[in-house]
């Protein structure tokens, strides 16, 4: 019996031991903060307000938390977190007002000249649903933050856009998220330099992203459905990429270039339904259409226009819904496909493209005659070419198949 208790009394000790070597009391990491969490305050703002000086942590515990007025982080080195679309933030406000904003603290002016802005550096808002309702504002309002990250977060039915960042310049991140069913923009960007917009959905906002007067803009693998007016904007913006996303539905145009947009590459992507165009380029230059898919896309699958110069149209494929032996996918009045569309533009390399089954020419020349042109190595599938309406051009290697099933 002695001998039963003192075993049992050693192994309660050598427990005790092995605890305390895993967790010693009274001893903290150097430089650790701890985080705070919001279900020990009476509000998710006093939370954040907690928060010191250098920055932390502050967790939202999984629920629904209505608020009427925007919650506010003015600090840096902050870490917003949920427990994913279980910690659910909306915003009651009706007038106007944005559900959560990352903001300079005290009075601030949007329209500051740039050696002014009150730059804050690296805040990340994580794992949470953000909703609002059509007279509530944006859903996160971000000015002047360098290195924001956004990462796994449902933002949806806001009035106004719902994401808003305003010269964010250095390395935003957008990922891993779903931007749903808000009256404006998905996304709207002024002035950002070197932005990542990935693996994200868009649904049913008015546009998906609209980027304007920036820089650097790499939006890859994203899926955009059903908007109410166009899929991706670029306005003045060089040195993009736009690649491997899939656009579809749109009621307006997939992917809009414009006002002296250079240095861009969209590539790789599908283009389907979209009702008034593909690409559409107004003013833009020095830029690449290559290796995308354009199905059923009514009129303007890919458009430029007269102040266009230096673009590159090629190794993309533009086709109906054709199965191959006379067979289709679909109603009949919907099985239409378009092509390439100038409008008294020039310059232009359109080479190594496939047209398949269009209700349009391969090429549209709308307006004055396109000039200096080089058409080449194309595959024209029942499709009519267009291209002897191409003046001060070059037409070669062009292969022409009708009949084809």
């Amino acid at each position: 019996m002695k001998k039963t208790v003192i075993t049992i009394l050693l192994a309660g000790m050598m427990g005790g031991l092995f605890a305390l070597a895993a967790e010693p009391s009274g001893v903290k990491l150097p430089g650790a903060r701890v985080s705070i969490e919001a279900i020990h305050h009476a509000s998710i703002q006093q939370a954040i307000d907690a928060l010191p000086a250098e920055g932390g942590e502050v967790l939202l515990p999984a629920g629904k938390f209505v608020i009427d007025e925007p919650l506010v982080i003015t600090g840096e080195d902050v870490s917003l977190r949920g427990v994913g679309t279980a910690t659910h933030i909306h915003n009651a406000n009706e007038e106007g007002q944005a559900a959560l904003m990352i903001v300079p603290e005290g009075e601030f002016d949007r329209a500051t000249a740039n050696n002014k802005r009150k730059y804050r550096w690296r805040v990340q808002v994580s794992d949470m649903r953000i909703t609002g309702n059509e007279k509530s504002g944006h859903g996160i309002d971000a000015v002047w933050v360098n290195e924001i990250y956004l990462e796994g977060v449902t933002v949806s039915y806001h009035g106004g856009d719902g994401i808003h960042m305003l010269y964010c310049l250095e390395d935003a991140r957008l990922a891993d998220s779903l931007i749903t069913y808000n009256k404006g923009s998905g996304v709207y960007i002024l002035g950002n330099h070197d932005t990542v917009v990935s693996g994200t959905q868009f649904e049913e906002n008015l546009d998906a992203l609209q980027f304007v007067d920036g820089f650097n803009l790499t939006f890859t693998s994203n899926i955009i459905d059903d908007h109410l007016r166009n899929g991706v904007v670029l306005d003045n913006s060089m040195g993009n990429t736009i690649s491997a996303n899939m656009i579809e539905q749109c009621e307006g145009i997939g992917v809009v270039l414009k006002n002296n947009t250079y240095a861009t590459i969209v590539g790789a992507n599908i283009f389907t339904a979209n009702r008034k165009g593909g690409v559409v380029m107004e003013d833009v230059h020095g830029t690449s259409i290559t290796g995308n898919t354009f199905t059923i896309m009514a009129e303007n699958a890919v458009s430029v226009d007269s102040k266009c110069r230096a673009l590159t149209i090629s190794g993309n494929t533009f086709a109906d819904r054709s199965l191959g032996d006379g067979e289709f996918k679909g109603k009949v009045e919907d099985n239409v496909a378009s092509g390439i569309v100038l409008q008294s533009a020039s310059l232009l390399n359109i080479n190594g493209n496939t047209f398949s089954n269009l209700s349009t020419p391969a090429l549209t020349i709308e307006g004055k005659a396109a000039r200096q042109v080089v058409f080449s190595n194309n595959l024209l599938i029942n499709t009519e070419g267009g291209f002897d309406k191409l003046e001060e051009s070059k037409v070669e290697g062009n292969h022409v198949v009708k009949g084809a099933r």
